[in-house]
């Protein structure tokens, strides 16, 4: 439960109450349901009108809110996995494949963090290690010789940092990814889902076109890494949070992303299916848009886009 959320829970609770009493005055409970519940959605409406860049932190690392399978299973047509970097192993942190988005041939691929304790083991919370950012240079490499687009869907806190990974040349794997985008003549299209973290988030987000859902957020390090460095303690995530620009807003602002996609009221996670079709619109939009550049075209407008972004207006 999101702790701004607790009136808004409160309140949803005592509809379902109504909803299951049993009484003979049902018209007076029906409309004391459509009260609170128009209630409800004023709450919602004015509780996410004015979030903080820390209360977006947490929505965008809602349980609930919609995973790579999820969008998978939604928006993906005949998804078929591919497993492997063809150099040491799988990494199921970073999934990707081939499918069929809108009836067109895609290569997609996406952090998956899990939904429960064994799926969340299974995934490693959605931080891949190196062989996860080969296997998605593979992929989009495989892409460029079939000449089909490449989809990415990024949610993660970042690339995983363990020991083993530092070993296999973690550093490596991301500035390998990030060059094999920048050079892939094939147009790629990235959507930020939940959490953009790091180099784990840019390693399969430098692309073409970069959406991001409204409530998700895009940092160079996670709120609680940035305040125990500066602050040496967690404590200041909340400052920390404010301080980095992080949310959908300042990253358009500062042009380091193309477009926001609004989400549902009251955050992604309460309507999923809703969300997935409005990241599933921009991200036809944006094909749309790419589809008449050339190879040549393709790459120099993206170097273009990324030698532009932290360059003052003249």
């Amino acid at each position: 439960m999101l702790d701004f959320e607790k009136p808004i829970l409160e309140l949803e609770s005592k509809i379902r109450e109504l909803r299951n009493a049993s009484s003979d005055d049902t018209l007076n409970i029906a409309e004391e349901i459509s009260r609170m519940e128009i209630k409800a959605q004023r709450l919602i409406q004015h509780t996410y009108s004015k979030l903080t860049p820390a209360q977006k932190v947490k929505v965008a690392r809602h349980k609930d809110r919609p995973h790579f399978h999820d969008y998978i299973k939604n928006m993906i047509e005949d998804f078929t996995p591919l497993a492997g970097d063809r150099l040491f192993g799988e990494d199921l942190a970073l999934i990707g494949g081939l499918g069929r988005f809108n009836g067109q041939s895609v290569v997609v691929m996406g952090q998956e963090k899990g939904a429960d304790t064994e799926s969340r083991l299974k995934h490693n919370f959605g931080m891949a290690r190196p062989e996860g950012y080969r296997k998605a240079q593979r992929l989009m490499k495989m892409a460029e010789q079939f000449k089909i687009p490449v989809i990415t869907l990024v949610d993660t806190a970042g690339a995983y940092p363990g020991l083993g990974a530092e070993e296999r040349g973690q550093s490596e794997a991301i500035a390998k990814s990030i060059e094999v985008s920048l050079n892939l003549k094939t147009p790629i299209v990235s959507a930020i889902i939940g959490e953009g973290g790091s180099g784990g988030a840019i390693a399969i987000a430098t692309a073409d076109r970069i959406i991001m859902l409204a409530h998700s957020i895009y940092s160079v390090i996670s709120p609680e890494g940035c305040a125990s460095i500066l602050w040496r303690s967690a404590d200041y995530a909340k400052d920390a949070a404010g301080a980095l620009k992080l949310t959908a807003e300042d990253m358009l602002k500062n042009g380091l992303i193309d477009s926001i996609v609004k989400e549902p009221l009251g955050g992604a996670h309460r309507q999923k299916e809703k969300a997935i079709r409005r990241v599933q619109a921009k991200i036809s939009d944006s094909l749309q848009e790419l589809s008449s550049l050339s190879p040549d075209q393709l790459v120099e407008a993206r170097h273009a886009k990324f030698l532009q972004m932290g360059r003052k207006a003249a």
